[in-house]
């Protein structure tokens, strides 16, 4: 409502379990009977920090199975689709920019953002004679209420990023907005595979990580749980 009433036009939603590739194409099958898609923005995620070694199966799959596989999902079912009725088509997928360096303590999220970017490349070269197109943006920090309690528990949004980030700030969505707008415009149709970063030059300059958690005690780590904890329970009350 808030977007139709700021910009006009038509918003639906539609509920999915993304980790359910059945549910995936039932949902598109849905979208579809509406007109085809035209472009599709992945921005799928879960991420938390966590010492590696204390990490356990059920966490590791709890991000996987969402950014990993339900982006692939998602991306299968509408590129199958646009593939079969000769349609062009974008998918713009949200990264991280430690797809290309790696990132201690949120090992879940580093891989499976990397699988997303390999994703991107090898879609890229397979389905570009279709007109199909797919880049990835790997911001750095945006804040927001569940990324900053899961990844930076602790900290004042932002605070940590405003200190090391070389134009001493964070990121907005209006810019992350108008990025994934400009990529999936007809103005840059020769743009394919690539991954751009919007980060005020933080990864080059610090790597863009977590590395520096490799300080953090053991009671840091326990704040940081408890953190996370409280918020998973908020996100799930809010759900129902």
């Amino acid at each position: 409502t808030e977007l139709m009433d700021q910009y006009g036009g038509r918003v639906v939603s539609h509920g999915v379990d993304i980790r359910n590739a059945m549910a995936v194409d039932e949902m598109i099958d849905q979208i579809w009977t509406g007109g085809a898609l035209t472009d599709l923005i992945n921005n799928a995620a879960g991420n938390f920090i966590s010492r590696t070694e204390e990490l356990s199966a059920r966490g590791f799959d709890a991000v996987a199975n969402i950014v990993m596989h339900g982006t692939f999902y998602v991306t299968h079912a509408v590129g199958r689709r646009w593939i079969a009725n000769k349609l062009r088509g974008n998918v713009v997928s949200i990264t991280v920019t430690w797809v290309r360096n790696g990132s201690p303590y949120v090992v879940p999220s580093a891989m499976s953002k990397s699988a997303v970017h390999a994703m991107t490349m090898s879609l890229a070269t397979e389905w570009g004679r279709y007109g199909i197109r797919l880049n990835t943006i790997a911001p750095g920090e945006i804040p927001t209420e569940g990324m900053s309690k899961r990844i930076k528990p602790g900290d004042e949004a932002g605070a940590r990023t405003k200190a090391m980030n070389p134009m001493g700030r964070v990121g907005t969505m209006d810019e992350l907005q108008n990025l994934a707008v400009f990529l999936i415009s007809g103005g840059c149709d020769w743009i394919n595979g690539e991954t751009i970063a919007m980060d005020g030059a933080q990864a080059l300059a610090m790597g863009g990580n977590f590395y520096q958690l490799r300080d953090w005690s053991d009671e840091d780590w326990n704040k940081a749980r408890e953190s996370i904890k409280a918020q998973n329970e908020k996100d799930r009350a809010a759900r129902g």
